[in-house]
């Protein structure tokens, strides 16, 4: 998009520069040329007069009286009836500028100049003209290529923003750039992140309420069926015992059910290094945790990996991240350490940590101890959960969240030589 603008910008810049150059070049060409030929015209013209006025006093032809008008290396040649020809100087050769100017008595005055001064003086000028069409499209370069970058700069931020939204990062970003095109769309990115992280929250939601309704009723179904199977007569006994082993099986397809949801959300995980992943989106927020005097560090070891959505997890940390911003003190601390085929990463300050009576629903929705509106962590669960983990709040005082990632599975890992499965002989 920049290159596209900065062309267009120069494209118009050059036609301008052309389109205004040609003209004022040729323009100055024939001025320089008009204004010596006027030069001269003058010229022959008071010589013409002087001339005129010894004729008329019937005194003879004397061209030394109006040497002083002749330029230097011209030629006056003037013809009368009385005196014949008459010349001062040496006649020209190569090019010339000449005035021919009729006097009394049917005679002529004519003054020749060499014509190399005033093509001097056109080169000079048609220097000048260039040397203003290169300038004036060299300062239009630069501002050009100003108010290229000045113009793509929100144009690649609102690309990203929209990128991020389509990775998973449902944070709004208040950010305006003042161009009412491109602010109505950073309007309607952040309408759509709002409900689509709406979306996430009410589908996390419904999947776990509907699981947890079938579970109970199919429990209750089970716990029936197995009374039934202990009938005394073989036939009630028997159908019950099908009827079991069917409620069974639909637990069964549940439990698969459930899982390829869980899957089919999580599709777009894949293999993270955590300590690069990390350290990217803590330097986000950096600067904001510093403007209060606050610092943030960052201890992962090397190579630890974890199988997340990138833009699901820049979210969900920086959710907790903002909350520790927004309601911590001190210290901001992002560890990760692997745990029993789970890999934790864990978010705390030095802050009060969460009251008593809000640590049991701090993941709820509209739930909020410092007066936000209490979407954040829920939201930062739903994300979590959609890539197969789990948000905790590990300890209320000070307040510490945990993030449980699933480990990568073998055949996602790239460079790595697993083994395979061995072939019956």
């Amino acid at each position: 998009m920049r290159r596209r603008i900065l062309r267009a910008i120069l494209l118009a810049v050059a036609v301008t520069g052309f389109a205004l150059g040609i003209p004022l070049g040729y323009t100055a060409l024939r001025l320089v040329e008009d204004g010596a030929q006027g030069d001269l015209a003058s010229r022959a013209q008071g010589i013409a007069a002087t001339l005129d006025d010894q004729i008329a006093d019937g005194r003879p032809v004397d061209l030394s009286v109006v040497a002083v008008a002749v330029p230097d290396g011209g030629h006056l040649l003037v013809r009368t009836e009385s005196a014949g020809v008459l010349e001062l100087g040496t006649a020209l050769k190569e090019e010339v500028l000449a005035a021919e100017v009729p006097t009394a008595q049917q005679g002529a005055v004519r003054l020749e100049v060499p014509a190399a001064p005033m093509r001097t003086t056109q080169a000079q000028v048609t220097g000048l003209v260039v040397l203003l069409v290169v300038l004036s499209v060299g300062i239009g370069t630069v501002v050009a290529t100003v108010t290229a970058r000045q113009l793509a700069k929100p144009l690649r931020h609102v690309a990203a923003r929209a990128a991020r939204l389509g990775a998973g990062d449902f944070r709004s970003d208040d950010r305006r750039h003042g161009v009412p095109e491109l602010d109505r769309v950073s309007e309607a990115l952040d309408t759509s992140a709002g409900a689509l992280a709406l979306l996430v929250q009410r589908e996390r939601d419904l999947v776990g309420d509907v699981s947890h309704q079938l579970r109970s009723r199919l429990t209750a179904l089970q716990l029936r069926l197995e009374s039934l199977a202990e009938h005394p007569e073989p036939d009630t006994a028997a159908e019950a015992g099908a009827a079991l082993e069917q409620a069974e099986r639909l637990a069964g397809v549940l439990d698969e059910l459930l899982a390829a949801a869980r899957a089919a959300r999580a599709d777009s995980a894949e293999p993270l290094d955590l300590r690069g992943e990390l350290t990217r989106i803590a330097d986000e927020w950096r600067d904001p945790i510093r403007a209060e005097g606050r610092a943030l560090k960052v201890r992962v070891p090397e190579g630890l990996l974890a199988r997340a959505t990138p833009g699901r997890l820049r979210e969900a940390i920086g959710v907790l991240l903002d909350n520790a911003l927004r309601h911590g003190e001190g210290q901001v601390v992002v560890t990760a350490r692997s745990d029993e085929g789970t890999v934790v990463v864990e978010v705390s300050d030095s802050g009060a940590g969460v009251p008593d009576e809000l640590a049991g629903h701090v993941f709820e929705r509209g739930v909020s101890g410092g007066g936000s509106t209490g979407v954040g962590l829920a939201l930062a669960r739903a994300l979590v959960d959609a890539d197969g983990g789990r948000l905790e709040l590990s300890t209320a005082r000070p307040a510490t969240f945990a993030v449980f990632l699933p480990v990568p599975k073998a055949e996602d890992v790239v460079g790595i030589p697993w083994r395979s499965a061995g072939k019956p002989r």
